[in-house]
This record gives structure tokens, sequence and C-alpha cells, in this order.
């Protein structure tokens, strides 16, 4: 267990989830959680007729953490 930033039991949220929750465009979550660590992705790789995919699920506590950052930031910039 010491290799997961997150346990099993943690809850884990689509992009779709939090956009809707945070009133943002699924395309800024993507951008916003893409390189954080902790994020799970899962890919489908390009083929000859169709395109790649990924899909993100977002832990708790990375959603969390990101918050949190994001309103220190926001606060010192005010």
């Amino acid at each position: 267990m010491g290799q997961f930033p997150f346990t099993i039991d943690e809850n884990h949220f689509t992009v779709e989830d939090i956009a809707d929750r945070l009133n943002i465009s699924h395309e800024s979550v993507r951008r916003m959680f893409w390189n954080e660590p902790g994020v799970i992705k899962w890919s489908r790789q390009r083929s000859k007729y169709r395109r790649s995919y990924t899909t993100l699920r977002i832990p708790e506590s990375v959603l969390i953490r990101v918050y949190k950052r994001l309103q220190v930031n926001s606060g010192q910039a005010a």
C-alpha cells in the first residue's frame, strides 16, 4: 500500500463529475489534472482507424489538494 498516494477505498471522480461540481468545462478539468501526481490514466493507443483516448480518474485526495492550492493562489492574487 505504500506505493500508492491514495487508498483503494477512496472516492475517485471522473472529469465530468468534477466539471459539473465546479461548474467549469471538461477541458479545463483535463488541463488542471493532466500532470497531477496521483491521477489515474487509462489510454487506448491510436490505430490506423481510431483516435487515441485517455480516461482520467481523480482520487478525492488529489481533488482536495488541487482545490486548496487553487484557493490559496487566487486568494493571494487579490
